[in-house]
């Protein structure tokens, strides 16, 4: 079995922050108005669009996100061999 071992590995960390606690709030707010069905997707929709703003993934020095593209022939190797 293959391990990850890439350490910048965040790039969906503030989609699924921002969308639990988006959820969360919806569900309060929808559970103490008596309308749910309203606030609930209200609050998913709100966290998802924050989210991201608040807890940003791994960004360069301009605020751009980074990809990894590097390939390491040697690290393939070494997990095909064991």
């Amino acid at each position: 079995m293959k391990e990850n071992n890439n350490k910048n590995n965040s790039t969906g960390y503030g989609t699924s922050l921002g969308m639990c606690i988006g959820l969360a709030i919806g569900t309060a707010v929808g559970t103490a108005t008596g309308n749910i069905g309203l606030w609930l997707p209200i609050g998913l929709a709100l966290g998802l669009a924050i989210g991201p703003v608040i807890f940003p993934g791994s960004e360069d020095e301009d605020g751009n996100a980074q990809e990894d593209t590097e390939d390491n022939p040697e690290e393939e190797k070494e997990s095909e061999e064991e």
